[in-house]
């Protein structure tokens, strides 16, 4: 079966990590607007260090998505977590935000949690991070939600501490990576996929290692995803 990271299974947590050349917030905001489109009852809840409300609306109607109207009817929280302060009892203070936004909600719910980079650099240690995405993460397995968190790795081919800590969290690790010969107009950049500790049976997803990865090129409309060589042909 061919892979997008959008094809991944509900209920899972997913680790997407890029690189400044290969930002994946389109991953992030694809996938919020999918949900919106394709989960009526589900909620969604976004925890936003990075990109502000204004950011994501105007993105989402693009695709003919409203979010003010999804925020209006309850069905979506959006938390500027820049607002908080950088300790650990802030976190507190959004982690209570989520418990609460998740009552009574349905199997098929979507948190985003983007970025753990920026909490780090806004002065969040990292052990109150990482507690922070366990109790997101034991939240959202409750409630069988879906968790995406995105990492930007600072440094090419050296995995943070922080990075190693959340790869044990995750069922799926997204990989999100500028082509070795730099961008260009066809190609944006690589995806892989690669299978955490918590990973679902084999024959649920098969991981893309990085010597086989997905190509994709963004548009004005998303993204599209195809195989080395293909840059014609979507996945």
């Amino acid at each position: 079966m061919s892979f997008t990271p959008l094809d991944l299974p509900q209920g899972i947590i997913q680790l997407i990590t890029d690189e400044l050349p290969s930002p994946a917030d389109f991953i992030l905001h694809q996938k919020l607007i999918s949900h919106v489109k394709e989960s009526k009852e589900g909620k969604r809840i976004i925890l936003s260090v990075s990109e502000g409300w204004a950011k994501w609306q105007a993105i989402a109607s693009k695709h003919n998505v409203n979010l003010a109207q999804e925020e209006n009817s309850g069905s979506l929280t959006f938390v500027d977590i820049s607002s908080f302060e950088p300790e650990e009892s802030g976190l507190r203070q959004i982690f209570n935000v989520v418990v609460e936004a998740l009552k009574e909600c349905t199997p098929d719910s979507l948190v985003i949690l983007d970025d753990v980079s920026t909490l780090e650099w806004i002065g969040v240690s990292t052990l109150d991070i990482l507690r922070f995405c366990r109790a997101l993460r034991a939240q959202c397995i409750k409630h069988q939600a879906t968790l995406l968190i995105r990492h930007h790795l600072v440094v090419y081919g050296m995995p943070d501490q922080l990075f190693r800590d959340l790869m044990q969290l995750a069922t799926y690790h997204v990989d999100v990576r500028p082509l070795a010969s730099g961008r260009s107009g066809a190609v944006s950049g690589e995806v892989a996929l690669h299978l955490g500790p918590n990973a679902l049976p084999p024959a649920s997803v098969k991981p893309i290692p990085r010597s086989r990865a997905v190509q994709y090129r963004l548009t004005d409309s998303g993204s599209i995803f195809f195989e080395r060589g293909n840059s014609h042909g979507v996945l």
